[in-house]
């Protein structure tokens, strides 16, 4: 048994957030049915590689979904809705603020249909001022405080490749429906959860609305900034923790050989023998924390001049060997590659019926007595026949409803 087996979900969303958070309680055993325009989900055709088959973009967000289509601008798209939603224990949606309004079903309509009802949205803002702004990911980078704290000092503000505002945020959704979900085994009663895009990444950002208010009192000691204003600064690659860290070159010197290391106090003295410098374990001027924290520049420099020598994994082993906290940079290939990453199920290979095979990520949440097995997206409307018989509408209802684009 799955740990969300018996609960159903209608998937209204599209592109990447609503689709992530759907995808997850899919893998967690929800019965996830992806409600579709006839026309079906943009991103099916969008970035194709492949000619007439679904993108890469539409079959990574949306695995083990079942998918039927339903024009609900027509009214029998609406009656055939209403069943859905009364049939429904979680409805998700992320539409411009107003679009399930504006087609009938209000939250208070949601209700009357379906008493228990979770009925979970992805908006770009919170209401007010932004509220009808429309938000994509990196709009939602920039308004949640990730691009002006990431990038280096001299550079214009960078978005991050992490999809902080999307997946970021459908994550934050999926636990909001299970909250609900909870709750309602308690009350009986379903819930509106909403999350907003900009708050997302403003929750991702937390450390440094952190560092905003530590700067009240002074220079932030752990940037390697020279100058400090009013707000914080980019800071290029550090930790932006109490502990100093940078990424530093390794050999062959390609775009992403570096590894990122972390020299914590107790690692000092067995870097400094490590890199060939074991004299500065005891000299003053190098030996604690803060001697070395007006020269970090320096002093990852000097590690720099013997991770220059090796390759980035073997400079993981060694530094690991001593407890030194690091991590090579791995690139898109390094990772989708990766033989441990493969063994653990976090990228995995999928049978498609028209592209053969591709390869997404797994499910990061692990469960020891729900394991996920991932299973291709399903083609437009492949769940018709299946759903809609359940709702007693027969084949020959259902020809004559694709023939009026109803379906």
């Amino acid at each position: 048994m799955k740990a969300l087996e018996g609960v159903r979900v209608l998937d209204m969303t599209h592109v990447q957030s609503g689709p992530s958070c759907t995808q997850i309680l899919a893998w967690l055993g929800a019965d996830v049915i992806k409600l579709e325009a006839p026309t079906g989900d943009i991103t099916r055709q969008q970035l194709r590689d492949l000619p007439d088959v679904d993108s890469l973009y539409f079959t990574m967000l949306n695995c083990n979904k079942r998918s039927i289509t339903l024009n609900l601008k027509s009214d029998r798209g609406k009656e055939i809705f209403t069943e859905l939603v009364r049939d429904a224990d979680v409805l998700v949606e992320n539409f411009a603020p107003g679009a399930i309004d504006r087609m009938g079903f209000t939250w208070e309509r949601l209700q009357e249909l379906n008493p228990g009802l979770v009925f979970a949205s992805i908006k770009g803002f919170g209401p007010g001022r932004y509220e009808n702004f429309k938000a994509y990911e990196v709009v939602a980078q920039a308004m949640g405080g990730a691009m002006s704290t990431t990038g280096f000092e001299d550079g214009p503000p960078t978005a991050i490749g992490a999809q902080i505002g999307d997946s970021g945020t459908g994550i934050h959704l999926v636990a909001g429906i299970l909250a609900a979900l909870l709750q309602r085994a308690g009350t009986g009663k379903g819930q509106r959860v909403t999350v907003a895009m900009q708050e997302a990444v403003l929750n991702l950002t937390r450390v440094k609305l952190r560092d905003q208010q530590r700067l009240a009192h002074g220079p932030l000691p752990e940037y390697p900034n020279d100058h400090f204003g009013d707000e914080v600064p980019r800071s290029g690659n550090a930790s932006g923790g109490g502990q100093p860290g940078w990424a530093v070159r390794c050999a062959p010197g390609g775009p992403n050989d570096y590894i990122y290391v972390i020299v914590q106090p107790p690692v000092w003295a067995p870097i400094a023998n490590l890199i060939g410098k074991p004299e500065l374990a005891e000299d003053p001027d190098w030996a604690t924390p803060a001697a070395r924290l007006d020269k970090l520049d320096k002093m990852f420099a000097l590690i720099e001049q013997w991770t220059e020598q090796h390759n980035k994994f073997e400079v993981m082993d060694r530094l690991n060997a001593l407890n030194v906290p690091c991590g090579p940079i791995m690139s898109t290939r390094e990772l989708i590659e990766d033989e441990t990453l493969a063994e653990l199920g976090a990228v995995v290979e999928v049978e498609h019926p028209q592209r053969g095979t591709f390869k997404t990520v797994g499910c990061p949440i692990k469960l020891s007595d729900s394991p996920v097995e991932v299973l291709t997206s399903p083609g437009l409307g492949e769940h018709n026949s299946a759903i809609y018989g359940s709702l007693g509408i027969d084949a020959g209802e259902l020809k004559d409803l694709k023939a009026a684009g109803v379906i």
